[in-house]
């Protein structure tokens, strides 16, 4: 039996083994662009459960993008399905928008755009009383029609069927009409310069639109935005009063937004989790 000093050892060899496979997996896409788990599982000679188990922590991680039957690059130019986004990292979505619904405070009015982030704020918002909501969102206008009183907006335009948002030139009119109290919105990616990204240009045009017509803005992003990089600019991390987030940014965000006086909220893990 080994003693406790060696059990250490050999778990922190176990340890640096994976980070190092897991490294090696990252390099392997890059020169790639697409791996799949069987070509991966046989150049490393382990199981494909421990290749769906690397590209998983890899994905949360933002290191990669996790697809059906492998990894590879993050895209700029298409987001993940939202069927796989409303599952991936519900835990800490479910954080941010418990922190951020928190700060909101009953009786005010509301924007709430499109995103699996923003979706958390709503959900968490049932709790209050008195709101009024603004939304391109229909998943927002149903969740929150069902369980709630409040009175709901929904932004007219075109829906896009995949993750019900609706888009487009009516869309923005709509949302342009409102002068809200607090909103709500959801990025794609946040760039090392603070610019804040998204992949559908009608999107972006609805998220600026939301920007321009509330008095204080909430973004929610989980810590994967940090390593994404899509190709359309909706705005800047100056334009926001509060990041919330689940995790501690790279530290070159972290001085943007004390350059900007914009506030962080990181909904941490409790310790006991």
């Amino acid at each position: 039996m080994p003693r406790p000093g060696e059990r250490r050892t050999e778990e922190r060899g176990e340890a640096s083994g994976v980070e190092a496979r897991r490294e090696a997996i990252v390099a392997a896409v890059r020169l790639r662009g697409f791996v799949t788990i069987e070509a991966l599982a046989g150049q490393f000679g382990v199981t494909v459960q421990t290749i769906r188990r690397d590209l998983n922590e890899l994905s949360a991680g933002g290191r990669l993008e996790r697809y059906r039957g492998g990894g590879g690059l993050p895209s700029s130019v298409e987001n993940i399905d939202y069927a796989d986004r409303r599952v991936t990292l519900l835990a800490e979505k479910t954080r941010i928008g418990r922190l951020a619904a928190s700060r909101i405070p009953s009786h005010c009015s509301v924007f709430i755009n499109i995103g699996t982030t923003p979706e958390a704020v709503a959900r968490e918002l049932t709790r209050h009383d008195d709101l009024s909501i603004v939304t391109n969102n229909l998943n927002v206008a149903l969740s929150l029609g069902e369980a709630t009183a409040f009175r709901i907006v929904v932004a007219g335009g075109t829906v896009r069927n995949r993750d019900g948002a609706v888009l487009g030139q009516l869309t923005c009119d709509t949302l342009s009409q409102f002068r809200v109290d607090v909103a709500v919105i959801g990025i794609s990616g946040i760039d090392g310069d603070g610019a804040l990204l998204d992949y559908d240009y009608e999107e972006v045009r609805a998220t600026q639109t939301i920007l321009a017509h509330a008095r204080k803005t909430f973004l929610v992003a989980d810590h994967t935005k940090f390593a994404r990089r899509p190709m359309v600019q909706a705005g800047h991390l100056g334009q926001i009063d509060t990041l919330f987030t689940d995790r501690a940014p790279p530290p070159g965000i972290v001085a943007l937004l004390e350059r900007d006086g914009v506030a962080l909220a990181v909904a941490e893990a409790d310790a006991a989790s």
